[in-house]
């Protein structure tokens, strides 16, 4: 069988394979597996490794092994829940040849469905509606690890020896950072020669870029005093505005001055904001009667590739350092800052690279529409592959416009598509046993 026989094989039987796709995805968004808590979903996916018969591997992330890594840091369920029965899972498709190998990479983790009272049917049970498919997971990325699933089973079925090594990787804690999943997949020694992750971007768009995340809090000083006699206090709440209003005026200069055409390729809507800072927390007060002696906020700030983690970190520091010493009172008690949980660098992949061009070429194909390249608003596993590990990888996955939101939902045929993509390119990248 040649190269465009086997490719055309696989994507026609994927094609018909609708009602396989969607009884995987039915039993992986019943399987509720928020961050920190993915044991179910994980077993889903062991299931259906077995029922392929593919050589597996498990193994719980350790802190210890990675918080030297450049790309470490600690995340928020890791602090609560440890690693502790939070598995990885890698499955291998055994080369029949001496050709490069590829990584289908996903996250089995969700993010919370609350207010589950506002989805129109619960969220951990799949519902179709004609050709949308709704649950929590179903784009973002139950249905892209479905669709790696049917892409492998069908190659198998039609008897598709691929020349390299293929790895299946079903991964943690991305929602949070994917520290203790893809970073612990790769150091476990899972490097590939180049990787495709099916997150709902969209075919045929294909990312090759992700945005550096970092977050942090700002501790604002005050005087506490009964309200009576508030006059004697400095209220926190005052002081704390003072700094927000700095980070404003930061946040639009920076939204004037950095541009990055692929964040805004899907989404016209974000040119403009391709970088953004977000006070999304306020805490502080104890009591109505009492001047408020403390005020945290708690923020995040996104930026896509272009500028390093030193460089965002000097020029919020540098904004809220001028704005105090501009107040009498935080010039002589300055605001703390606290860089906290995530601390991702972004990525960007060369657009000629190989893995990028066969994809892109084949989306295209299937779906019949031209794509573009896009990424650089939000943080992604793949910045693991690129920055650490010189893994060219590219984002290849359904349509989610609403990913994270109450009725998550993609469509049968964009999951169809993915599953095609992501077989037909295995062949173009990996080659064809002799």
């Amino acid at each position: 069988m040649n190269r465009q026989t086997a490719k055309t094989r696989v994507a026609e039987t994927i094609a018909e394979r609708d009602d396989d796709l969607l009884e995987t995805l039915e039993r992986l968004v019943a399987a509720k597996s928020v961050t920190g808590d993915e044991p179910r979903g994980q077993q889903v996916m062991l299931e259906a490794f077995d029922r392929l018969g593919l050589e597996v591997e498990t193994w719980e992330p350790e802190a210890a092994a990675l918080e030297d890594h450049p790309g470490y840091f600690r995340t928020s369920s890791y602090e609560e829940r440890g690693y502790e029965g939070r598995e990885n899972a890698v499955a291998t498709v055994p080369g029949a040849g001496d050709g490069p190998t590829l990584a289908l990479s996903g996250h089995i983790d969700v993010v919370p469905a609350d207010p589950e009272s506002a989805w129109e049917s619960d969220p951990w049970t799949l519902r179709r509606d004609g050709d949308r498919v709704y649950g929590r997971g179903a784009s973002d990325m139950k249905g892209g690890l479905a669709a790696m699933l049917l892409a492998v089973e069908v190659l198998a079925e039609e008897r598709v020896d691929l020349a390299g090594d293929l790895y299946v990787q079903s991964t943690i804690e991305e929602e949070d950072g994917g520290v203790g999943g893809l970073l612990s997949v790769l150091e476990r020694g899972y490097v590939p020669d180049a990787a495709i992750i099916p997150e709902p971007f969209g075919l045929p768009n294909v990312g090759i870029a992700s945005a550096g995340v970092m977050f942090f809090d700002v501790t604002v000083p005050g005087k506490k005093a009964h309200a009576a006699w508030g006059h004697q206090g400095v209220s926190a709440f005052d002081k704390a505005c003072r700094i927000r209003g700095a980070l404003e005026e930061l946040n639009d200069e920076r939204q004037a001055a950095i541009d990055f055409p692929p964040a805004y390729g899907a989404d016209p809507s974000l040119e403009g904001h391709v970088t953004n800072i977000n006070l999304g927390v306020v805490e502080g007060g104890d009591w109505p009667a009492s001047v408020p002696a403390e005020v945290v906020m708690k923020g995040r700030v996104g930026w896509p590739p272009g500028e390093s983690r030193a460089d965002v970190r000097e020029a919020i520091e540098g904004a809220i350092e001028a704005a105090a010493n501009a107040d009498e009172w935080l010039d002589e008690n300055p605001p703390t800052v606290e860089w906290t949980g995530w601390n991702a660098a972004p990525h960007e992949v060369a657009r000629d690279a190989e893995i990028v061009e066969i994809v892109r070429e084949n989306a295209e194909s299937i779906t019949g529409e031209d794509g573009t390249f896009v990424g650089g608003n939000a943080a992604l596993d793949e910045r693991f592959y690129q920055r650490y590990y010189d893994v060219p990888v590219v984002t290849a996955g359904p349509y989610g416009p609403n990913l994270h939101g109450v009725d998550e939902y993609t469509t049968v045929t964009s999951l169809l598509e993915t599953a095609q993509t992501l077989a037909v390119s295995a062949i173009d990248y990996c080659g064809l046993a002799e």
